[in-house]
C-alpha cells in the first residue's frame, strides 16, 4: 500500500503531465489563434536577410525558413501572409492579420509591435543611376535630385532625415523602384547595401555609394496583442543562433558570407 509521501509524489507527477499539453495549447492560442502560424513576409526580387522572394514552389527567404521551423516547433502548420514592404507589415500589426514576422526595427515600429533579438545589422546607402555624376553623399544631396525609397520603411525615414536638399519619395514596391532606376526616371534609391549590390549587377552603369547613412537592425517581432508570446520567440531566435538554424536559413538563401549578428 503506497505511503502518503509516494502518493503525493505520484499526484504531482500526474499533474505535471496533464499540465504540459495545457501549456502547449496556451502557447498555440496566444501566438497562433487561428491554429496556423501566420508569418508576415515582404516580397522583392533580390531576397536577403529580411526580404523574401516568390518562387514556383511558393516562397523563399530567411523569414520563410525561420517561420517554417518555428511552426514545426509549436506543432502547427505555417501560413505566409504576403506584403509589398515592411511598412505594410507594420500597418497590419494591430489588425490581427499575422502572428510573427522578421523585419527592421525602429522606434516608430515599437509603438505597434514588440521586438525580440536582433539577428542582422545592415548598412543603408544609395545606388545612383547609370551615367550619374553623383559620387558621394555631398553630391547626392542637391536640390533637384530625386531619391526613391520603399514607402514607410526604416530606410525611408533614415533617408528623409539624412538628406536636406534632395527630394525623397516613397514607392510601394522594390520592383517599381527598380524600373524607375533602370529607366533613369530617378537619380538614386535608398536601401541596404547588400540589396543594392545585387541591383547594381542587374542594371549596368549604376553605382552603390561607399558611405553609409544608417545602420538597419532586423529582428523577430510579434504584434502588441501577442506580447505574451515574446518569451517563446526570443528563446526560439536565441536557440536558432546557437543550434545552426539561422545559419542554415542564411545558407539556403544565398547568404553564406553574411555574418550573424546578435544583441
Amino acid at each position: 500500500m503506497p505511503t502518503p509521501f509516494w502518493s503525493a509524489c505520484a499526484g504531482l507527477a500526474l499533474a505535471a503531465l496533464v499540465a504540459m499539453p495545457a501549456l502547449a495549447d496556451g502557447l498555440k492560442d496566444e501566438i497562433a489563434p487561428t491554429g496556423k502560424l501566420r508569418v508576415a513576409i515582404a516580397i522583392s526580387p533580390a531576397g536577403g536577410a529580411f526580404w523574401s522572394t516568390k518562387t514556383e514552389a511558393g516562397y523563399a527567404g530567411v523569414p520563410v525558413d525561420l517561420g517554417k521551423d518555428m511552426a514545426a516547433q509549436i506543432g502547427i502548420p505555417v501560413e505566409y501572409v504576403v506584403y509589398q514592404n515592411s511598412g505594410q507589415i507594420t500597418e497590419a500589426a494591430g489588425k490581427g492579420s499575422w502572428d510573427v514576422t522578421w523585419l527592421p526595427k525602429d522606434p516608430e515600429r515599437e509603438i505597434k509591435m514588440t521586438f525580440g533579438p536582433i539577428y542582422e545589422v545592415a548598412d543603408a546607402t544609395y545606388i545612383v543611376k547609370a551615367g550619374s555624376s553623383v559620387t558621394n553623399f555631398a553630391t547626392l544631396d542637391q536640390v533637384g535630385i530625386k531619391v526613391a525609397a520603399v514607402n514607410a520603411t526604416t530606410t525611408m525615414r533614415g533617408a528623409v532625415a539624412h538628406l536636406k536638399n534632395a527630394k525623397v519619395t516613397g514607392y510601394q514596391t522594390y520592383e517599381e523602384i527598380f524600373g524607375l532606376l533602370r529607366s533613369g526616371e530617378i537619380d538614386a534609391f535608398a536601401l541596404s547595401r547588400d540589396q543594392l549590390n545585387k541591383m547594381a549587377q542587374k542594371i549596368p552603369g549604376t553605382k552603390v555609394l561607399d558611405e553609409t547613412f544608417k545602420k538597419t537592425v532586423t529582428a523577430v517581432a510579434v504584434p502588441l496583442a501577442h506580447q505574451q508570446s515574446l518569451a517563446f520567440v526570443t528563446k526560439f531566435m536565441n536557440e536558432a543562433v546557437t543550434n545552426g538554424t539561422l545559419r542554415k536559413a542564411y545558407d539556403n538563401n544565398g547568404l553564406k558570407d553574411t555574418p550573424i549578428r546578435t544583441e
